[in-house]
């Protein structure tokens, strides 16, 4: 605890997203030296299979930290029951302008408006083949910024053929704040076009692959009920494999008083929590435990976690915790969530 209290002063002192790059860097250094095998392993957990998939534990990574599925080795030591990449799209693109990364340090909250910065689904495909990880690998996929709202389904098709093979499941991010229009596709007037365009994708990559690949949507905590209840009525429609609820938000409410309140993008981190999970209790009372979910947004300590298994998901995510918790969180959390097998 006071290593890492010493390693979080000296990162926050850097630039956000430099920090990051600095973060993510040494601990491939770690991990090529084998210094994470010093780190203490959490606590056996018993395997739950969720959308078919044995997981060892409840915990997973979420998408965002590992954009470019170029550390899922050195994570994967950890601790983590899965790792999610991305997210990735047909091709590689910047991203939006600098600064983009803004660390709330007193609300322990991040706000981002990244915008799909990622080398493309080709490049962390190769990433991925490269890794020795063996364990369950999301990958998250998304359209470039430049492909209009109407022809996004060609993007999200692309992405889907190219990660399936290599994925345990695949994320469709429909939810992100920071590529213009994206949200647009929870609309009852791309949704269904979306999943069922999809759906027909996944049945055929089954039967060329002869393996079944689950797809989940990731939605926003900021929709409105008629429209968590559209996508309600559609996800049970064409029984989809899972949804992770949810993505960051863009209401300022909890972080009022902080600097970094007017800058636009994403909040995540602990200013996320109720909302991200009064959107999963609407989801979860909606689909009555059809379809499987995965809570993610302001999970920050072991009562978190508890919580949101209580409210129905299967299986938890966490990014911003990490950040501002540590390694010491993943334990806490493989924990907690074992009590609740």
């Amino acid at each position: 605890m006071f290593m890492f209290s010493i390693i979080r002063y000296l990162l926050f002192l850097f630039d956000p997203e430099i920090a990051h790059h600095i973060a993510m860097k040494s601990l491939k250094v770690a991990d090529f030296f084998g210094l994470l095998s010093f780190l203490p392993s959490p606590a056996p957990s018993k395997p739950r299979v969720v959308f078919g998939i044995e997981f060892k534990n409840a915990l997973g990574l979420a998408a965002g930290l590992d954009k470019n599925a170029e550390y899922i080795d050195c994570l994967s030591k950890l601790g983590f029951g899965f790792i999610e990449v991305g997210t990735l799209t047909p091709r590689a693109q910047p991203g939006n302008p600098k600064p983009r990364l803004f660390r709330l340090t007193n609300e322990e909250g991040i706000i981002n408006r990244f915008g799909f910065n990622n080398v493309g689904i080709d490049k962390a495909i190769l990433n991925i083949k490269s890794s020795k990880f063996t364990g369950v690998l999301g990958i998250n996929i998304g359209k470039n910024f430049d492909t209009p709202i109407e022809e996004a389904i060609n993007d999200y098709l692309l992405c889907f053929r190219k990660a399936y093979q290599y994925a345990s499941y695949i994320v469709i991010n429909i939810s992100s704040p920071n590529t213009q229009n994206l949200r647009k596709l929870q609309d009852e007037s791309f949704f269904e076009g979306l999943i069922s365009r999809i759906k027909l994708e996944q049945e055929a990559q089954a039967r060329k692959h002869q393996k079944y690949v689950p797809f989940l949507i990731k939605i926003s905590p900021d929709g409105s009920m008629k429209e968590m209840d559209n996508i309600i009525k559609l996800l049970i429609k064409y029984n989809i494999d899972g949804i992770i609820a949810t993505n960051t938000t863009l209401s300022r409410d909890e972080v009022s008083k902080s600097k970094f309140k007017d800058q636009a993008g994403g909040l995540s981190g602990e200013p996320l929590r109720s909302r991200a999970l009064k959107t999963q209790k609407y989801l979860y009372k909606g689909l009555k435990g059809k379809i499987p979910i995965i809570g993610v947004g302001g999970i920050m300590q072991g009562k978190d976690a508890v919580e949101r298994m209580d409210e129905g998901a299967e299986l938890i995510q966490i990014y911003s915790g990490l950040i501002f918790k540590g390694y010491r969180l993943i334990n806490e959390l493989c924990e907690c969530t074992k009590q609740r097998q």
